[in-house]
């Protein structure tokens, strides 16, 4: 059973059972009292110690929630503090090194919503804030207090390391999905196209070798027929007639084949919203969504591809919308999510050679962003051949921000790839 878990469901269910062992002992001791050597009985935690160790009981479930995929958020940092402070506070009005123990899994918490070194930090920050409470409440020395908390915290480390190793192996399991959802892709196009190609090329030798043999024999039979006489001549014209009827069954089906020689994108594109880490993906496409040219579907599938990798990757987008469109002879893909966006920012490797790769057939590609609004793209790709292909590396053409009068530069640091 426990295989069937995910390294982030097992350390969850694991801080869990910990958090509620922490509880044992506070309600033991609230229920069975210990006196003192002099007879008088100690502080009992008191109600506000109780809501902070429920607070983080309930911090502790929201935060490590589908941690592996769920978008990280501002509100997220502020409730790390709360439970960090909760935690801290669990060991202030209980007197003892309990808040310690759940900061350990404050620990397991940080690499999921932090950068390494700002969470080792914390860590180690969260431990000392303890420190004057072994002074204060337990009355130890100073260096004491320090061991102490120097203990705790090689405790966090470990524990942060752990989680800090299944994140990284979470994500290495997300690129691999995304990866393997690309290769079916490619495999998808590869088998269309040679699915295509074959017809072609029967087709093509149907038309070459059966076309022109049965031409030329329809041809003599004619003749045959004129100098024929009696029941030879009958003969003659039936087998006329049989040539004619199977040069006609000969076109018919090369023309099938040819008309049957269009890659089927749907399926192509399919896989690829497949298995995405994170992302809810609606796509749109015309019915039938058929491509002569293998080389255009090529472009499609790749430009479908940035456009997934730099949403996951860049956009912290829960949602990534793709349309799909035939309109006259050109094809028109609008994708859009609903990102952070930015004001400004500058064209990274992918997206310049998505749009070198449009650019090739003469297609175009609009970018459009703003804070709060996502990220959008439009791309238009002629379906013939282009008669003006623009160059190779084409001039970066400022892209305007839709709330804003001003273009937007294309020199901002922060690149997108």
């Amino acid at each position: 059973m426990l295989g069937r878990l995910s390294h982030t469901r097992l350390l969850r269910y694991a801080g869990l059972f910990t958090w509620a062992l922490v509880g044992v002992p506070l309600l033991y001791t609230a229920l069975f009292p210990r006196e003192t050597p002099d007879g008088s009985q100690p502080p009992q935690m008191s109600w506000h110690g109780w809501l902070a160790y429920a607070l983080f009981g309930a911090l502790y479930l929201w935060l490590t929630r589908a941690m592996d995929t769920r978008r990280i958020r501002w509100p997220d940092y502020l409730l790390l503090l709360l439970l960090t402070g909760a935690a801290i506070a669990v060991s202030y009005f209980s007197l003892s090194g309990l808040g310690s123990i759940l900061l350990v899994l404050v620990a397991c918490v940080l690499p999921w919503l932090l950068p390494i070194w700002v969470g080792v930090a914390w860590l180690i920050l969260s431990q000392f804030a303890v420190a004057p409470l072994f002074v204060i409440g337990l009355e130890f020395a100073w260096p004491e207090a320090l061991l102490q908390s120097m203990l705790y915290a090689g405790f966090c480390a470990f524990i942060f390391v752990t989680s800090l190793v299944a994140r990284q192996q979470a994500q290495a399991r997300d690129d691999q999905r995304r990866l393997n959802a690309e290769l079916r892709a490619t495999r998808a196009l590869l088998a269309e196209s040679a699915r295509v190609n074959e017809r072609t090329r029967i087709s093509r030798e149907l038309h070459d070798l059966l076309g022109h043999h049965l031409t030329a024999l329809s041809l003599n039979l004619e003749v045959a027929g004129h100098l024929a006489q009696g029941k030879v001549q009958e003969h003659v014209g039936q087998a006329h007639t049989l040539a004619k009827l199977l040069l006609s069954d000969v076109r018919e089906a090369v023309s099938q084949l040819r008309s049957g020689g269009a890659i089927d994108m749907a399926a192509t594109l399919s896989p690829l919203a497949e298995n995405v880490p994170g992302l809810e993906m609606e796509i749109t496409m015309p019915e039938p969504f058929l491509l002569d040219d293998a080389e255009r579907a090529h472009v499609l599938l790749r430009c479908t591809q940035e456009i997934i990798t730099n949403t996951v990757r860049h956009a912290q987008a829960g949602q990534l919308r793709l349309a799909y469109s035939l309109e006259g002879d050109a094809i028109r893909l609008r994708a859009s999510d609903d990102g952070q966006g930015s004001d400004q920012y500058a064209l990274g490797n992918g997206l310049r050679g998505l749009r070198e790769r449009l650019a090739s057939y003469g297609g175009t590609v609009d970018f459009r962003t703003a804070p709060g609004a996502g990220f959008a793209l439009d791309i238009r790709m002629p379906l013939g051949e282009a008669t003006d292909l623009a160059p190779a590396f084409p001039i970066p053409v400022p892209v305007v921000n839709p709330r804003a009068a001003t273009p937007i530069p294309e020199s901002n640091p922060s690149e997108a790839t």
